[in-house]
């Protein structure tokens, strides 16, 4: 009875999420993430069994045939939704809460070779949008959302938002943490070092000038 209990969630999740989900029959045989989910579930307890290469086996067949890539030692909750799911590639000590949605190209991955937890541990009700990397033994906070495109490496807090390279919190409980914030627009942490960087050097660069002499609006070269 578990069984078809855990298989009719899966699959009513799919219709909460997704509006082009018609029929049961559609989302049964053709929802690629549904697939992954269901193949990780039988992968993850003969792994929990110590069956481990009959294990990655599953999970690498798994992957052949739906572009999802989910180790069978990673721990998944209910609920959990892929949407599309092509290069969604998931860790071994990942830890995934329950009401999970994320997209195509989302990797939960480490950053290195590190031994032990190594890979992200993501809370209830979160989000991650297409493309973002969560990287390392981190924690991302219950109803936290992860902006396409973003790389995160640290904990992100319950409540946020987070965009860019490197991710930096947006909003958080409701509130804008960066008051110019658009949503087309991603925070670039590293243009904005080069531009505070190019204004100091123009001010150093007039304060020169002016020891030596030189009229503020003389651009010869010092």
């Amino acid at each position: 009875m578990r069984f078809w209990k855990q298989l009719k969630e899966d699959m009513d999740v799919v219709f909460e999420q997704d509006p082009a989900a018609r029929t049961r029959v559609e989302v049964f045989l053709t929802y690629s993430g549904l697939h992954a989910i269901w193949s990780h579930r039988i992968a993850h307890a003969l792994y929990r069994k110590k069956f481990f290469f009959i294990a990655r086996a599953i999970s690498q067949i798994t992957r052949f045939l739906t572009g999802i890539e989910i180790h069978p030692g990673a721990q998944i909750g209910s609920r959990f939704f892929i949407d599309h799911g092509m290069g969604v590639v998931i860790g071994e000590t990942c830890e995934i809460g329950d009401n999970v949605t994320i997209f195509q190209g989302v990797t939960l991955g480490g950053t290195g070779k590190e031994k032990g937890k190594r890979h992200p541990t993501i809370k209830d009700n979160v989000l991650i949008a297409t493309g973002a990397k969560v990287l390392g033994s981190i924690t991302v906070g219950k109803c936290a959302k992860i902006g396409a495109g973003s790389v995160v490496l640290k904990d992100v807090p319950d409540c946020s938002t987070v965009v860019g390279i490197p991710g930096r919190v947006v909003v958080q409980n409701g509130e804008r943490t960066v008051q110019d914030f658009e949503h087309h627009k991603l925070p670039d942490p590293v243009s904005e070092v080069i531009k505070e960087f190019t204004e100091e050097l123009d001010q150093l660069r007039k304060e020169i000038k002016e020891l030596k002499g030189v009229k503020p609006n003389d651009n010869s070269t010092i």
